[in-house]
């Protein structure tokens, strides 16, 4: 049997995989839960050894031959110290090498060629290639980053239902419609923020595009934020060199038309996915241990 190669992409929504024949072509593709190695190590090891899995079956492949193969994996909160280490301990394939998440993203965007993107999800991270040396920016996990994210909208959205039910601020349809959700008492929204994940948080991230699209006064402020956020930092990665920016991510179709016309137009479409990013950074590395 040839070797395969495993791609990984994981970040705080979800994890998908990717298995490729030695010469780089991609046979099956496979989807599983949340892979954020910051708030839940444990089951972001599950997710990627699931989606391992099933990428192999949806390939026709024996699904435990996966731990025969080397694996790329990309994955968000990477860069921060002592997480990847543990991680890499556990993980199940022949040989791993963890990067970030921005770094296949880029990959897969531009391939060797300079650029920059700015992945914009449940979490956000940046990352510019000027002249072949690399620069990110954020990443750092929603603790104490992420402005402009899928999981800071939700959390902004629900601080205004507080706000609006404690009579500090004027409601909005927005507000209503999800205190609402949680039975007009804003004490279940607290118990809820107690223990939500970025992903929890995110899921609220539709009603803000929705009700800012029509105008709400709270969507548009939340949302106004927001994008301020991202082109600032936006602003820093222009400044490092990345004349050409892709935006990715859940988020990156709806927040166009929230960015100022400088910073519209300066993107350009990617030419691949992350996960083919992923797949071209695993050929670089393990030629020499696959077969075609």
């Amino acid at each position: 049997m040839p070797d395969y190669l495993i791609g990984i992409d994981g970040g705080g929504t979800s994890c998908r995989a990717a298995v490729a024949t030695a010469d780089g072509a991609i046979i099956g593709v496979a989807r599983s839960g949340a892979a954020n190695i910051l708030t839940n190590l444990d089951g972001a090891l599950d997710s990627i050894t699931h989606a391992a899995k099933a990428a192999f079956a949806e390939a026709g492949l024996d699904p435990d031959a996966f731990s025969t193969a080397p694996a790329v994996l990309g994955l968000a909160g990477s860069n921060v110290e002592g997480v990847t280490e543990r991680l890499m301990a556990r993980l199940p394939f022949r040989r791993s090498e963890v990067v970030s998440d921005g770094l296949i993203a880029l990959q897969g965007a531009f391939g060797d060629e300079d650029g920059a993107i700015a992945i914009i999800g449940t979490g956000t991270a940046y990352l510019c290639r000027r002249a072949g040396r690399l620069r990110a920016f954020g990443g750092w996990g929603f603790a104490v980053a992420d402005q402009g994210s899928g999981a800071r909208l939700g959390q902004a959205l629900l601080q205004e239902c507080l706000l609006v039910s404690d009579g500090v601020r004027p409601g909005s349809q927005l507000t209503a419609d999800v205190l609402s959700e949680f039975g007009d008492e804003p004490s279940r929204i607290v118990a809820f923020a107690r223990y939500a994940t970025p992903s929890d948080f995110g899921r609220y991230s539709p009603q803000v595009f929705a009700a800012a699209s029509s105008n709400d006064p709270i969507g548009v402020r939340i949302l106004e934020a927001g994008a301020a956020a991202i082109g600032e930092t936006l602003d820093a990665v222009i400044r490092a060199g990345g004349q050409s920016i892709c935006l990715l991510g859940g988020l990156s179709p709806h927040y166009p038309k929230w960015l100022t016309d400088s910073h519209r137009a300066r993107l350009v479409p990617a030419r691949a996915d992350a996960l083919s990013g992923a797949i071209a950074i695993a050929r670089q590395h393990f030629a020499a241990e696959v077969t075609s």
